[in-house]
């Protein structure tokens, strides 16, 4: 069980990552579908940068600034060019998977020599204690300030005016134009922190989780961190939450297979969990409507 706590607890960054981001993008007026081609671009220059500096904090920067510049393409296709942002990001999705497919030869696998991982930093005190020490302790750098960003976020949300003006473009572009914001503005920088976030994930479950690159590694997490999101109602508490769930199931899954259970069976859990999940969410916000009504 401390395993499968433990794996949990690594697992959720990549998503809560990019969560955090798509939220942020939510609540600035666009639904980004993009998540996943960001984090897989981020992946990949994480590994790239990673293994050619022999340092894994220049290739999650690396991580960072390919999710950004992903984010600046999409947010011109939407925000200036007017694309539909649902088919803006599945064109992207398509079109980064095809450049890396593309560059890598369709090998599938980018596994150079010399990458270099995040360090896992051992808690002595907290390691001890039961349940706690394994979900907190021996986790990597960027595990802890992902952690510190949920709150961080929260607050800036509601206290900050830059939280306030992200809320209020989001809200209706006419309000933001009474209040004399630039709403579009506002838009670019919520995609491209979106973008940043998310390439940030890529690197970190590049770095820390798998230790390489492979064209399939990301696996639907994008639209998992949609789906946390949404079942948060774009508050970062409940998505992080939401992203937790779905590692822990995803932990489970992968302790199964080792166990022996069909793969093909086990593989669909965390999936019918974000299934799950969306399906109450959608049925609890219902439920207030109908008492209103009554």
């Amino acid at each position: 069980m401390n395993q499968i706590l433990s794996s949990a607890a690594l697992a959720a960054t990549p998503l809560i990552l990019a969560a955090m981001g798509g939220l942020i993008n939510r609540r600035g007026g666009i639904v980004n579908i993009a998540l996943e081609g960001k984090m897989l671009l981020g992946a990949v220059f994480a590994v790239l940068v990673s293994a050619s500096t022999g340092s894994w904090v220049l290739g999650m920067v690396a991580a960072g600034v390919a999710g950004l510049v992903g984010g600046a393409v999409f947010t011109f296709c939407v925000t200036r060019l007017g694309a539909n942002e649902i088919l803006a990001g599945l064109g992207f999705n398509t079109l980064a998977a095809g450049l890396i497919g593309y560059a890598l030869k369709d090998r599938g696998t980018y596994d150079p020599s010399g990458i270099s991982v995040p360090p896992q930093l051992h808690l002595p005190l907290i390691a001890d204690i039961p349940v706690l020490g394994p979900i907190v302790s021996d986790k990597d750098p960027v595990t802890y300030l992902t952690w510190l960003l949920v709150p961080l976020l929260a607050w800036a949300l509601v206290r900050t005016r830059a939280g306030l003006r992200l809320r209020a473009a989001g809200a209706s572009q006419d309000v933001a134009h009474a209040l004399g914001l630039r709403g579009l503005a506002i838009r670019d920088a919520s995609t491209l922190v979106a973008g940043l976030l998310a390439g940030l994930g890529g690197g970190q479950l590049a770095l820390a989780l798998v230790g390489l690159f492979n064209t399939g590694m990301v696996a639907g997490r994008g639209f998992i961190a949609m789906a946390a999101f949404y079942f948060g109602r774009a508050r970062p508490l409940p998505t992080a939450i939401g992203c937790a769930l779905f590692a822990l199931f995803d932990a489970i899954q992968i302790r199964l297979q080792q166990d022996g259970v069909p793969t093909q069976l086990v593989s669909t859990i965390p999936y019918l969990v974000v299934v799950g999940v969306l399906a109450f969410a959608a049925l609890s916000a219902r439920r207030p409507a109908k008492e209103a009504t009554a």
